[in-house]
């Protein structure tokens, strides 16, 4: 049996992943709930625990949480960290209670979603957390916890104001600044009144079961709604059902998927190209200022999001965004692209895919 053939064997009789990740990263949440919603065995070198995790562990490229140990095409142990190829890779090596729908439009709808969790919900996560005196405090004496092993008073003051400093110095690519804190604010409010419309009803933001748009929103939410204080004071009380969703969707091993469980790409609710219409009001204009941006090699973005004005720091991986979703789009049959195009018209995500 070769590697792969093994690695697709029944995930019961498989060999945990191990990963490395924290409690604090929206990405590590986001990875953990599909594992545990896939039943994927895992172990967790927690963050503050990596002076006991085994020697020898090879680095990645970028530093970023979390970090999974996973063997190349020659077996060869890598160190992996970017989500979205991350799920792909799982999609195809273990068999059972996939994340992804099977109707090409929806997986492609479902990616728009996830991109927009990805890259433009967490700009919310990061604003908030680094923008607010209370979300400050908190975030600089709980993620040093998180993220070392056990430190006197003295120490754990000095990593409070390094990782504080570090993390707002940051700001820069994430976009929040005073000039574009009230087109972020704005844009998660709406969000989560749509989100909060969208779980009157249904379980899942594309039926009754969960797809990889709902573990990207969920792991920022991990954050926004459950761990910073401003931004969760604003969820609970606009969108208590968002808060609720999101401790449920932590743990999702027990849902039993049917395939009949995802929507009719035909009859998609209101709520949820309601929500269509927030990523499209807020995140092509980013993705397309920045591609723009990268290809002339200049040093800011300036965009006008939402009737405001937008600044940020270029940011490369976006521009990779932008092209695995055109890649995707490119990669429909002729039937089923007229058919996505046909749902997104007038959202105003079609620019995304031009």
């Amino acid at each position: 049996m070769t590697m792969v053939d093994s690695q697709r064997a029944a995930s019961s009789n498989a060999s945990p992943i191990s990963l490395m990740g924290v409690p604090g990263s929206p990405y590590t949440r986001k990875m953990l709930a599909v594992l545990r919603y896939r039943r994927i065995p895992y172990q967790l070198i927690l963050g503050s625990h990596t002076q006991t995790a085994p020697n020898g562990r090879p680095e990645p490229k970028v530093r970023m949480l979390p970090t999974f140990y996973l063997p190349d095409a020659d077996g060869v142990v890598q160190a992996v960290t970017d989500s979205t190829p991350l799920i792909r890779r799982f999609e195809a090596e273990y068999n059972d209670r996939h994340a992804v729908p099977s109707d090409p439009v929806l997986a492609l709808i479902d990616a728009l979603i996830e991109d927009y969790a990805d890259e433009w919900l967490t700009k919310a996560m990061f604003h908030y957390r680094w923008a607010y005196e209370a979300d400050i405090s908190k975030a600089g004496s709980v993620l040093p916890v998180w993220a070392r092993a056990p430190q006197d008073d003295t120490t754990l003051a000095v990593n409070n104001r390094m990782i504080s400093d570090r993390q707002i110095a940051r700001l820069r690519y994430v976009g929040s600044n005073p000039t574009t804190a009230r087109v972020i604010e704005s844009s998660y409010e709406r969000f989560l009144d749509a989100f909060e419309d969208h779980l009157r009803s249904h379980r899942y933001l594309l039926g009754k079961r969960p797809g990889t748009g709902d573990f990207g929103i969920y792991g920022q939410l991990t954050q926004l709604a459950h761990f910073d204080p401003t931004p969760m004071a604003i969820t609970v009380t606009r969108a208590p059902r968002v808060y609720g969703w999101t401790g449920l969707v932590d743990d999702l091993s027990g849902v039993e998927p049917a395939e009949s469980d995802w929507f009719d790409s035909e009859a998609l609710p209101d709520t949820l190209m309601r929500i269509l219409h927030e990523i499209g009001r807020v995140y092509p204009p980013l993705l397309l200022a920045n591609a723009a941006v990268l290809k002339a090699g200049d040093k800011q973005v300036q965009t006008i999001i939402d009737g405001s004005q937008w600044v940020q720091d270029p940011f490369v991986y976006q521009g990779k965004c932008l092209a695995w979703l055109r890649r995707d789009h490119a990669a429909l049959s002729p039937a089923d692209r007229a058919r996505f195009d046909r749902i997104i018209a007038g959202t105003g995500c079609e620019p995304i895919f031009a």
